[in-house]
């Protein structure tokens, strides 16, 4: 399978969140501690801390009032594309509608969602959302759910 990511599972090549920018000029500032400027570039450094199971800044970016009380990455799907469908802000609330793709053994996932985010002390921190899960089934001469750009029948079938 075709991934953003280097051989080096802490150094990715190209940034996961899909920004086809390398994870040091992109999410990698935010996963160090710089304040998010959008609602959009959290969602996005949150996709890629799912993705290198940076579990420490998931909990830090996620809104007090909302956190879990543990989090565990241990069981945690092979996260692989991201694709924001929409997102905005208006004051110190804004919202991010994403489609993050996943591989398990038995095939692939999605996971939907409207995200709310509410800004505080000049950072952005996610609120809640709604979750929808469901199968994807690439067709063979679709592109692949991994982003790679190939069809899936050359790439992860």
């Amino acid at each position: 399978m075709s991934n953003a990511l280097t051989s080096d599972p802490i150094t990715p090549s190209l940034c996961a969140c899909g920004s086809q920018k390398s994870y040091t000029d992109c999410c990698q500032r935010y996963h160090q501690g710089e304040a998010a400027p959008t609602p959009e570039t959290l969602m996005r450094s949150r996709f890629t801390a799912f993705v290198l199971k940076l579990d420490a800044y998931l909990y830090a970016s996620w809104h007090s009032s909302t956190q879990p009380k543990i989090l565990d990455l241990s069981d945690s799907p092979d996260w692989v594309s991201l694709r924001i469908l929409d997102s905005g802000s208006k004051g110190d609330n804004g919202y991010v509608h994403f489609q993050a793709i996943y591989r398990l053994n038995s095939g692939w996932g999605y996971l939907q969602e409207i995200s709310a985010f509410v800004k505080e002390r000049e950072r952005w921190y996610y609120l809640k959302g709604e979750p929808k899960e469901g199968i994807l089934k690439p067709q063979r001469n679709a592109p692949c759910p991994c982003g790679s750009g190939k069809k899936f029948k050359t790439c992860c079938s």
